[in-house]
């Protein structure tokens, strides 16, 4: 080898040193000759000129997608929105067919423009350029709008999301301020709720589809506050079930998927609560050998998403010390004669609107209550939601 010849890059450093540099995610579509719809996913898109107006992606040389997409006469670039990983995947894990199931309309070429995409670009292939085992092709542009202006999808430190920062995801104070209203008008049969079985209460409301504010605390005497969840909190399964039950089923399966890795035994747990909420209006959990120890990890996962900008590999490691706590979310007949240790009871609210944006919260519980007890507290907690439900 020369001496003058650059040292062979090793391919893993190379992913991983880029992958710290977030690139948008597109779907790019097309009808071929013989009318069969095209998609391919690229994370290279990029604007490249205004005049005339070019914009560029980046397939691999052996992406047969492309080799199809090639003899099109147009092709549609569908920039995603954040909540559309589950549409990546789906087009991506298959080899043909790649839309069915997705809704689409057609743009003005005809090419399929996903719904809910948050803009869509008519183009017509200008140029191609061989760039080692990548093709850097170049479109120029027909047509192009916003549809749904949402925060865009990223590939970034080898993860899908939005990545904006929580408060950023989170609605405007003002726009949750019927919940703290609320809330705090039903403060006196809370604060009661709480003294009488010695616990925290707090009130939860919705602020997005992945995320929960506290807008009401208090804890019973000798309950410490810091023992309980952060004031803002991720809907990463177990927290959300409260608000999901009443979603529909595409959310429901959102929620479920962010579920890393987990088996299908897990996911049933979780499917069985969202039916078991919908018909009973509450949720029990339950604290293993460890007792209250258990939440210990998932209370500082929360503190550390209540902290303020995350990297993806931060909100991942945080999702993963959610779903790995030990608390059981099982559902179980509850016997008044036998002794339980719960975890937590959550009950949902429905708000004015008639959804559910709003959860009622009982943490920090008396240990070894027997199942008679625990029926009253739901009692208890059921006469509050009514309260705060006027």
């Amino acid at each position: 080898m020369s001496a003058n010849a650059p040292a062979a890059v090793d391919p893993k450093l190379f992913r991983d040193v880029l992958g710290h540099y977030p690139t948008g995610v597109v779907v790019v579509t097309g009808r071929d000759t013989d009318g069969e719809v095209l998609a391919m996913v690229v994370g290279t898109f990029s604007s490249v000129s205004l005049d005339p107006p070019l914009v560029s992606f980046m397939p691999m040389k052996t992406s047969r997608t492309f080799e199809k997409m090639q003899k099109c006469s147009s092709l549609c670039i569908n920039i995603l929105g954040g909540e559309q990983e589950d549409i990546v995947l789906r087009v991506a894990q298959r080899w043909e067919n790649k839309l069915d199931g997705i809704d689409w309309f057609p743009s003005p070429s005809g090419d399929p423009v996903l719904s809910d995409s948050v803009a869509w670009i008519d183009t017509t292939l200008w140029d191609t350029v061989e760039a080692g085992d990548h093709w850097i092709t170049l479109c120029e542009v027909r047509d192009l709008a916003v549809t749904n202006p949402v925060s865009p999808l990223l590939f970034f430190q080898g993860g899908y999301g939005s990545f904006v920062c929580t408060s950023l995801m989170a609605r405007m104070d003002h726009e949750i301020l019927p919940a703290i209203h609320a809330a705090h008008s039903a403060r006196s049969q809370v604060e009661e709720l709480a003294s009488s079985i010695g616990c925290e209460v707090t009130v939860f409301t919705a602020v997005s589809v992945d995320e929960m504010a506290t807008v009401l605390s208090v804890t019973g005497a000798g309950v410490d506050r810091e023992e309980g969840l952060a004031h803002r909190i991720p809907m990463v399964p177990p927290i959300g079930d409260s608000y999901v039950f009443d979603q529909d089923g595409d959310a429901q399966e959102r929620w479920i998927a962010k579920l890393r890795g987990a088996d299908e035994t897990v996911k049933a747990v979780h499917r069985a609560r969202l039916a078991f909420v919908r018909d009973n209006g509450y949720l029990i959990s339950f604290l293993p050998a460890e007792g209250s120890a258990a939440y210990d990890e998932m209370r500082e996962a929360t503190r550390r998403y209540e902290s303020g900008r995350l990297t993806p590999s931060e909100e991942r490691s945080i999702r993963a010390s959610i779903e790995s706590s030990s608390v059981d979310y099982r559902l179980r007949d509850l016997d008044d004669h036998e002794i339980y240790d719960v975890g937590s009871l959550v009950l949902p609210i429905r708000d004015p609107k008639g959804g559910h944006s709003m959860t009622l919260r009982l943490g920090q519980l008396p240990s070894r209550q027997t199942g008679a007890r625990i029926n009253e507290w739901i009692q208890q907690a059921r006469t509050v939601v009514e309260v705060l439900e006027q």
